[in-house]
Order: structure tokens, then sequence, then C-alpha cells
């Protein structure tokens, strides 16, 4: 009678499920979708040579994760249905997560937002006062923007990257306790670390914000693109996360290798200066950060006045970029999963 009602529950769960070719087949559609519109777009101002390497690069790209995907299928779809079926334990240790970070201190919280808002005020002073330094870049209406809105525009979503990437890579190993538990879920570990840098993050987009209106660019409709470009940095932070998260179980150096590569990193990305400076070739090399479309779509949000849409293979390269990465983080962390809690 047990085995039967086993069964029937085991039947039922797998009628519930999508079913996986369906899954493949939109995947491979949207891809295909998403090559065609690629291959048809044309920028009569661009150059013609780096529009057609364009065009290639994004169909290999494309081509590479439709691959992986109907492949690795059933392990890259498991993390994403264990993170939903886990959504409101994520979201109570996350808080719990941001909360303990700072207990036993007496102003708290505020020190999580101090260490920014001191390292705006230096770099302001020393660039903008003492070097008096001014922006190359003019905005969409033909105003130059005040170096601080600019700096700060650059500064506010560096620091939530290099937060949540320094955290997430230590879930882990912060909480070995839970890892070593037979029962729990480890795969949520690196999410909670990454919402928890985000509640700092929703803040300082509220000080960028003050900061403009200061200034006298009040918000606009443009505005609302402020979380979209948050949500596209959460999910390309979440997706090195589960990399490095599981990397650095085995190789502690890492964590090194990470903080130096932040220092480089924050200067290979135009927050303090302008891309434009750069001529085209050294341009395009310098795109192919990711932090790049996230960086200046913080500054079309504010003040330059575009949409996302307008810079086409930026987003289009970004999202086959980002998601290439979550199916390969997703791989590797169930990898090695089963051998965390052994090297811890």
């Amino acid at each position: 009678m047990l085995s039967k009602n086993t069964e029937k529950t085991k039947n039922q769960t797998e009628k519930k499920n999508f079913p996986k070719p369906a899954a493949i087949a939109i995947f491979w559609g949207l891809g295909l979708l998403l090559a065609f519109v690629l291959v048809r777009h044309h920028n009569p101002l661009a150059d013609q040579v780096t529009e057609q390497m364009k065009k290639f690069s994004g169909c290999v790209l494309i081509t590479f994760t439709c691959i992986i995907f109907a492949i690795y299928y059933d392990r890259i779809v498991t993390i994403p249905l264990e993170l939903f079926q886990s959504r409101l334990l994520i979201w109570k240790l996350s808080k719990n997560d941001f909360k303990k970070r700072y207990a036993g201190s007496y102003l708290g919280i505020v020190w999580a937002m101090a260490q920014p808002v001191v390292t705006v005020l230096m770099y302001w002073i020393v660039f903008d006062k003492v070097f008096d330094a001014r922006v190359q870049f003019v905005s969409g209406d033909g105003e130059i923007p005040p170096y601080v809105l600019y700096l700060t525009a650059g500064l506010v979503p560096w620091f939530y990257f290099s937060e949540a990437i320094s955290q997430g890579t230590m879930a882990l190993l912060e909480y070995t306790y839970l890892v070593k538990k037979v029962v729990f879920n480890i795969s949520i570990l690196p999410i909670i670390k990454v919402i928890a840098a985000t509640f700092i993050h929703v803040f300082f987009v509220g000080v960028l914000l003050i900061v403009g209106m200061g200034y006298g660019y009040t918000p606009t409709v443009y505005t609302l693109q402020l979380p979209y470009y948050s949500f596209c940095l959460f999910l390309f932070v979440l997706a090195l996360s589960y990399m490095t998260s599981a990397l650095v179980v085995f190789i502690r150096d890492l964590q090194q290798v990470i903080n130096i590569a932040l220092q480089i990193g924050m200067w290979a990305t135009p927050i303090m200066w302008d891309i434009n400076m750069l001529p085209d070739h050294v341009k395009t090399l310098f795109k192919l950060n990711p932090l790049v479309y996230i960086v200046n779509g913080f500054r079309s949000a504010i003040f330059e006045e575009e949409w996302f849409w307008e810079h086409f293979y930026s987003s289009t390269y970004f999202w086959i970029f980002t998601i290439s990465m979550f199916c390969i983080g997703t791989l590797v962390f169930r990898r090695m999963r089963a051998h965390f809690a052994d090297v811890l």
C-alpha cells in the first residue's frame, strides 16, 4: 500500500514539472530569435567591421549557451528550482545575515553606510577640488554633468559588486556548520550573501538620487531603469558567486586573487574616467567587461537620458554573457557540492 502511494506521489510530481524537451525547445527558440534579431540589427553610424565582429561573437555565445543548456539541463535547472522552493527561508536568512554582520557595535548598520560615503567624499575632494578634474563626457542634453554626480553614479554599482562578490565567495566558508548538515540545502548560501549586500545598495541608490537632485537632475522616466540595472548586476554577481564560492573551498588563495582583481577592476572600469576618451578599438576591448554596461547604465538613468535598448549590442552581450556564466557557475557548484563537507 505504501509503495503504491509513493509511486502515485512521484507520478503527480513528475506531472507538475515542466517537460524537459519543451523547456529545451523554448530555450533554443529564444536563442534563435535573439540571434536573428542580432544579425538583422544594423547601426549605420557604427564601423562595419566592428559591427560584423559583434554579430559573429554574439551568435557564437548564443550557440554555446544553448548547447550547454541542452546537454546539462537537469543540472542547471536544479539550483534555480531549489532557490524558488526555499525563497521564504532565503529572505529570512538574508535579513539575519545583514543584522548579525554589525551586531555588537554601537552604531550598528551605520558602519555599513559610512565607509562608502567617506570613499565618495574623498574621491570627490581629491579629484574635483584638489586636482580640478572634469568629466570629458557630454550628456544627452548637451550639458556636462558635475564630477561628483558622475563619480557617484559609477561608484554605487561598483560598491555593490565588490561587497556582493566578496561576501558571496566566502559564503560556504562562513557557514561551515550548515554545509556539514546533511539536511540543509547549501545551494541557498551564496544568494543569501548577495541579497544581504543588496540592502546597502538600495540605500546608496537613494543617496545617488539625492545627489542628482542636489545638482538639478530630478528623477525622470529614465530613472525607472535603475531597478533594471540593479537586477542585471544582481544576477551577474550571483552567477559569479556560485563559481567562486565553490572554488574557494578547494583553493583558499582565490580570496586573495579576488581582492587583487577588485583593485585592478576598479580602474579598468570607467568609474572615475570616461570610456569615450579611448580609441574605438580599445573601447571595444574594455566593453567586454560586463560592469561597463552596468556603470554606463546607471549614468544613463540619472543624467544621460538614454534607454537600455538604445545600446543594443551592449545589452545583448551582457545578457548572453550573464546567462552563460550562470549556467557554468551552477554546474561547477553542483559538481563540487558532494565534496564540500569533506574538505571543510
